[in-house]
């Protein structure tokens, strides 16, 4: 495992480290319970949310809930578009997730706003952020779920950064700043601690 931040990564070193995940284990990479980073684009204009109420629904095909103000402009470029990207920001980038959870779209470009490096998605229009543990690409599933602000969606993409994930396990290192977050509220954010590995018992 590396020990360099990502400030001391180059955007090829990004690049090079993002693998695919099998989209029948990609629950995995939510299943934790990090704060997400929501992407959406559409017509020319493009927007990203902190998403902490996130979660996998369903193994094959792998599905998705989150939670998206019908107010945000996010929401909007979702509706409108039917898909959305689904990262997990490291703790690197605690500052600029906090930031695009607590400033509207609708008043500025928060992805030049707040600094954040992208990259081309491979199968929505919606582009992703580098500084992330894992990223999902997701289509938007009709459902009458929508007034209560619930997105349901199928995951047609994802992919982990291997600093972190490999072979469908998750592996922090040393580096503080290449953990994912889990956020309370008020600016108050939990890294990922440390894993631990539990045998079933048999049943007597």
């Amino acid at each position: 495992m590396s020990d360099l931040s990502i400030d001391n990564l180059s955007m090829d070193d990004l690049n090079k480290s993002r693998q695919p995940v099998e989209l029948s284990r990609c629950s995995q990479l939510l299943n934790h319970g990090p704060v997400t980073l929501v992407t959406s684009a559409h017509s020319g204009r493009r927007d990203v949310m902190a998403a902490s109420w996130a979660m996998a629904l369903d193994f094959d095909p792998p599905k998705v809930i989150v939670i998206m103000d019908s107010n945000t402009l996010t929401r909007e470029l979702v509706d409108a578009s039917g898909e959305f990207g689904l990262q997990l920001p490291l703790r690197a980038i605690a500052e600029q997730t906090l930031a695009v959870g607590s400033n509207s779209g609708k008043d500025l470009d928060k992805f030049a706003a707040f600094n954040l490096n992208t990259f081309p998605s491979q199968k929505i229009a919606a582009p992703m952020i580098e500084e992330c543990a894992a990223w999902l690409e997701c289509k938007v599933i009709p459902d009458a779920s929508d007034r209560y602000d619930i997105i349901i969606a199928e995951v047609i993409a994802a992919y982990s950064n291997a600093e972190v994930y490999t072979d469908n396990r998750w592996h922090f290192g040393d580096n503080p700043l290449n953990r994912t977050m889990h956020y309370v509220a008020g600016g108050q954010f939990f890294a990922t601690g440390e894993s631990f590995q539990v045998e079933a018992s048999e049943k007597i």
